[in-house]
């Protein structure tokens, strides 16, 4: 039970347990660190009180709402993780919607969206059988993506992933790398590998790879199959041809679900060549059951200088 006390320098909280306000507070305080760095004031915690002391009302009220979320999910038996306090208090006004929180099982965290965007999105991959998102590097695409897959597949609601690419190639053919295919296309999806072992311990990973619950292809290598029963996800998808996106489109079978994401200001096509996403978001966006995602700079959740770093180079292009 919380007890609120107002002073003129702020706010005081009071809980009857000691253990609840020490999961709020996080190890070494951490949590009240992140959210004193957002909410632009001092944050004590001692014996069972934690004292706010704003600079505005506004950042008092929000202070208010974030320890109400955050007692609550202490309440249920959980530790509250860095990702969860971010998205309480990095640029979201409200309180995070719960129901867009991502629960994989055997996951190491429960994974909430760090902005209304990303809410949105989360809720449409749920809602659509094909989802296209765009949005710049770090926004959170293709993190997300996998977690709604890993959690599909996992809570067994589809029976595999298939993850791909376009391969670009940069210099070399991709026939001219050693190794079998597994091993030339590696470094192309390793970035996807990369966010499911921050997500799922490397053992599940293996285990489903031993029940081939996944799956990773190059593009090219699609044709002529028909995906059914399985959430696919196309990585990089800006750099598809429109005959690549039009074919990988029509591989989604019975059952399936497909997201597709993609940032359309690193196309590494060759010039004159029309990107196969932009193509799509020119005849598709219409289309019933079939949703566009969009995430901007300000949704950037990798790290605050990558939103620096982008917001730089798009002065620079104007």
């Amino acid at each position: 039970m919380l007890k609120e006390v107002h002073l003129e320098d702020g706010v005081t909280i009071s809980f009857d347990d000691n253990e609840i306000l020490t999961g709020i507070c996080g190890a070494n305080d951490g949590n009240l660190k992140i959210m004193e760095g957002t909410l632009g004031g001092l944050i004590t915690a001692r014996g069972n009180e934690i004292h706010f002391n704003g600079q505005s009302e506004s950042a008092v009220r929000r202070f208010r709402t974030m320890i109400d979320s955050i007692a609550s999910v202490v309440r249920e038996g959980e530790n509250p993780s860095p990702e969860y306090i971010r998205a309480l208090a990095d640029e979201f006004p409200e309180t995070p919607d719960r129901n867009s929180m991502i629960q994989i099982p055997h996951g190491f965290q429960r994974i909430y969206p760090r902005s209304k965007n990303q809410a949105q999105y989360i809720n449409a991959m749920r809602e659509n059988e094909i989802c296209f998102c765009i949005g710049p590097a770090g926004t959170g695409k293709t993190f997300l993506a996998i977690a709604h897959a890993l959690q599909m597949i996992l809570s067994k609601k589809l029976r595999k992933l298939v993850l791909t690419r376009p391969v670009v190639e940069a210099g070399e053919s991709l026939g001219f790398l050693p190794g079998d295919l597994a091993q030339k296309i590696d470094p192309y999806l390793r970035p996807l590998y990369d966010a499911m072992e921050s997500l799922i311990p490397y053992d599940v990973i293996h285990r489903m790879e031993e029940t081939r619950s996944i799956e990773i292809a190059p593009l090219a290598y699609m044709r002529g199959r028909s995906l059914n029963d399985c959430m696919v996800i196309l990585d990089e998808a800006q750099n598809t041809t429109k005959e690549q996106m039009k074919m990988f489109l029509t591989r989604i079978g019975m059952g399936a679900r497909a997201i597709i994401t993609g940032d359309t200001t690193q196309i590494d096509l060759p010039r004159k060549t029309e990107s196969g996403l932009l193509h799509a978001l020119e005849i598709l966006r219409d289309i019933d059951d079939l949703n566009f995602s969009f995430l901007h700079t300000a949704d950037v959740a990798r790290n605050p200088l990558i939103k620096k770093i982008i917001q730089a180079y798009n002065e620079k292009e104007k």
